[in-house]
Formats: C-alpha cells, structure tokens, sequence
C-alpha cells in the first residue's frame, strides 16, 4: 500500500507531460476524483487499496482530505510538480496509466458530477467532512465495472 500523497504527486506529473491536454496540469478538486477512481478500481483489480488513506464523501464529491488540506493552497490553479517516492508493480502501473487515460478528458466538475452518480459516493451520508466512503462499498461497485 501507498501513500495517498504520492500517488497525487504522480498523478499531478502525469497530468503537466500529457501533450494531449496541452499539459494543463491538475488542479485539486480533479485530483481529487481520480484519486478516488484509481483507488476503486485498484480495489477491483488487486483486491486491496493503492493507498491507506480514507476517502470521504464532501459535497463536491469524494476527498481524500489530507490531500487535499496539502494542496489547497493552490485552490483552483494548476498544482506543481513534485518529487514523490513510489514504485508501482508493472501491473499496478499498468492499471493506473489506464484509469488516467480513461478520465483525463473530463473536467473537474464533469468528474464531480459522474462521481455523483455513483453508489459509494450516494450511500456515504452526510455528505460532509468525516463521512468515509467504505473501502467495501468502492469494491463492490467499481468489480461491477470490470
């Protein structure tokens, strides 16, 4: 298991070299929800999470609050580049790269709004600071979408 900082770090890298996007870069409220995507679908694929810390249900959607109390500085500018330490399994890595992929093209807000869509983020109620979004629930939706 990883740190969730981290895996923002590498997000945040990927997102500032992706020629795609014009290397826009990231700002938190997106990381935000594909950090919780790469954690879902982690869990689907592994069967155990990519990283140790909660992800709540906020009102703009999933948070990984320590994430985003790093980064909240920044508020809805691109974030910068940092060094991280992690070192994902070719598999791991494999699966990351593909949800990157897979959401890099959506805005922030059409990430909150699909998040809101999905069961995890519903059921976790209050919508609010210290509601988790339950690592069981996250599995049981995201396998469904395998």
């Amino acid at each position: 298991m990883y740190k969730a900082l981290d895996i923002a770090k590498k997000i945040i890298e990927m997102a500032n070299v992706d020629t795609t996007s014009g290397g826009d870069g990231m700002t938190n409220l997106k990381l935000q929800k594909i950090l919780y995507y790469e954690q879902g679908y982690h869990l689907a694929y592994f069967g155990k999470p990519l990283f140790k810390e909660d992800i709540e249900s906020w009102m703009y959607g999933p948070v990984v609050p320590e994430v985003y109390e790093y980064y909240n500085k920044y508020q809805a500018t691109a974030l910068p580049i940092e060094k991280y330490s992690l070192h994902l399994s070719e598999r791991e890595n494999e699966l990351f790269f593909n949800v990157y992929e897979a959401l890099k093209e959506f805005s922030a807000i059409g990430l909150m709004n699909r998040t809101h869509q999905e069961t995890p983020w519903k059921e976790a109620k209050p919508h609010d600071r210290g509601t988790v979004i339950s690592i069981e629930s996250m599995m049981s939706y995201f396998k469904a979408r395998i």
